[in-house]
């Protein structure tokens, strides 16, 4: 399992689909160590603060950003996870050779 966040991404969530074509090229030239990624992905890109109570608290909150560690957004997800399969499909036709 390879985490295409924290430390992997310098910390900075932006950089989590270069590490996860990374992760694409190593699995498609037949690394069968690499079974699973973890990415940092939600709705929308970035994180957020709890507001404050004057701010309006947690119903000020963006639906669907993190309060935790920054993500990638749904958009930039989806291009991640085709060129993952296509590296696993790739990989399987190899071995299957």
């Amino acid at each position: 399992m390879v985490d295409c966040s924290h430390g992997n991404s310098s910390k900075d969530h932006r950089n989590q689909p270069k590490v996860c074509s990374d992760i694409a090229k190593q699995v498609a030239a037949g690394n069968q160590s690499i079974v699973g990624v973890m990415i940092e992905s939600n709705i929308n890109e970035g994180r957020q603060n709890i507001p404050s109570e004057e701010e309006g608290g947690v119903k000020a909150l963006k639906y669907g950003q993190s309060i935790t560690d920054a993500c990638v957004s749904w958009e930039q997800t989806v291009p991640m996870l085709k060129e993952l399969a296509e590296a696993v499909r790739a990989r399987r036709a190899a071995a299957s050779q």
